[in-house]
């Protein structure tokens, strides 16, 4: 039985605290093994110490793998930001080398995200940095900061909300709203509509609408602003991906209210025009988020500042720069 008593952290072997972080991340003492260039011997001795050292079990097996008492699940967190201000502290001056590092970063952001930003940084980074590579990944929907939290990504792009103390955060661009619908549709070529104008606001009420929505609500920013006017709309179709958006109203006769930098990117391509809403639609001012654990970092803030440097031409107002 393990009694839980101080730990001398005079005596304490710093390297344990490296093998308890990967053993928290991995959960399984050959991955844990691998992370650290240990053997998995090694590790089981070494937890071994810290169980001795730190008077808890640490982690229980279950099926194949480990999983961690409360008293470890507290650590994981404090523990790795410390080890990675320990890290910073100690690479000192010395800069981080994009040409020759390998190493993986993980984006969460929606597919607004692989349309507009995930080839132009394929080819950077083929150009400077040919052994990182770059994950993409879905937003979790109502968490969409989450996954920093469990270091499950590296960076989140997302609309600028409130966000909690521990998350750092550049606004990237701003993006307002225009709506699309398929080249020679019918009730718009009625109206004598060109492309690039404003659809009536009758009109816009009347035709059916697709709806950007990772969570299947068939509510958006349109129908707020539709609402303060005391109109509504019709959403015929939610989709949780804007290529889904677009494809949808290419191939029917419904519309949706889309960024404008995604609606003049993918028109040319889908047959799609462009108009003017008939109410203004607040723009949405659009972040890079962080755990602040990460700000220090050499080779995040490089990323960062690769990413921002991508997304800016966006800000501009037309799209996307074509390479």
């Amino acid at each position: 039985m393990i009694s839980i008593r101080s730990v001398n952290f005079r005596t304490l072997d710093l390297n344990l605290l490296r093998v308890l972080d990967a053993l928290l991340r991995e959960g399984s003492t050959v991955r844990a093994a691998r992370r650290v260039g240990l053997s998995q011997p090694a590790v089981s001795a070494a937890l071994g110490r810290l169980r001795r050292a730190l008077g808890d079990p640490l982690f229980l097996r279950h099926g194949q793998g480990l999983v961690p008492t409360d008293f470890a699940r507290g650590l994981a967190l404090p523990l790795r930001e410390a080890l990675e201000r320990l890290e910073a502290l100690l690479a000192g001056p010395e800069p981080f080398d994009p040409a020759t590092a390998r190493l993986g970063f993980k984006l969460a952001g929606s597919d607004f995200f692989a349309e507009l930003l995930m080839p132009r940084l394929a080819r950077r980074m083929l150009e400077v940095a040919p052994e990182v590579t770059v994950q993409l990944v879905d937003l979790v929907p109502e968490s969409y900061i989450a996954t920093l939290e469990r270091e499950a990504v590296d960076l989140a792009l997302i609309p600028r909300m409130a966000f909690p103390d521990w998350a750092e955060h550049r606004p990237l661009f701003r993006s307002d709203f225009v709506v699309i619908a398929r080249s020679r549709h019918p009730r718009l070529d009625e109206a004598g509509l060109a492309a690039g104008g404003t659809i009536p606001l009758d009109l816009y009420c009347a035709l059916g609408h697709v709806l950007f929505s990772p969570e299947g609500r068939r509510r958006g920013l349109g129908d707020a602003v539709l609402e303060a006017a005391g109109r509504t709309r019709r959403v015929a179709m939610t989709l949780p991906v804007f290529s889904g958006v677009c494809r949808a109203v290419a191939e029917s006769e419904l519309i949706a209210l889309l960024p404008r930098q995604l609606a003049l990117d993918a028109a040319p391509r889908l047959g799609l025009e462009v108009y003017a809403p008939p109410l203004p639609v607040p723009p949405a001012t659009i972040c890079m988020v962080w755990h602040r654990r990460s700000t220090l970092g050499p080779a995040h803030r490089w990323l960062r500042e690769e990413v921002a440097a991508l997304l800016a031409p966006l800000d501009q107002g037309d799209g996307p720069p074509r390479a």
